[in-house]
């Protein structure tokens, strides 16, 4: 067994220094959840999907106009992440 999780949380630092981009984290976020062995439950993977989408959806405003604010979404990955290696 693969732990294809075991990269996120480098992933989400690079995040918050500005070191990787969006749409990279995106990427390696989905990549590692659907390629995950064993395959994680349906629900883990719509909740992922949501919180990587409201991400994506704020990217496209400013922080003042998002009702979602960044930390606040790397704290819901890191979230998600704790409780999906804990399956």
């Amino acid at each position: 067994m693969t732990d294809r999780l075991a990269d996120l949380p480098a992933t989400l630092e690079a995040y918050q220094q500005g070191s990787m981009p969006l749409p990279d984290l995106v990427w390696a976020w989905r990549d590692a959840a659907h390629g995950h062995e064993p395959a994680l439950p349906q629900r883990y993977l719509d909740v992922l999907e949501r919180v990587l989408n409201q991400m994506e959806s704020a990217a496209l405003f400013t922080e003042e106009s998002c009702s979602f604010s960044q930390a606040d979404m790397v704290g819901a990955l890191a979230d998600w992440l704790s409780r999906a290696r804990a399956l």
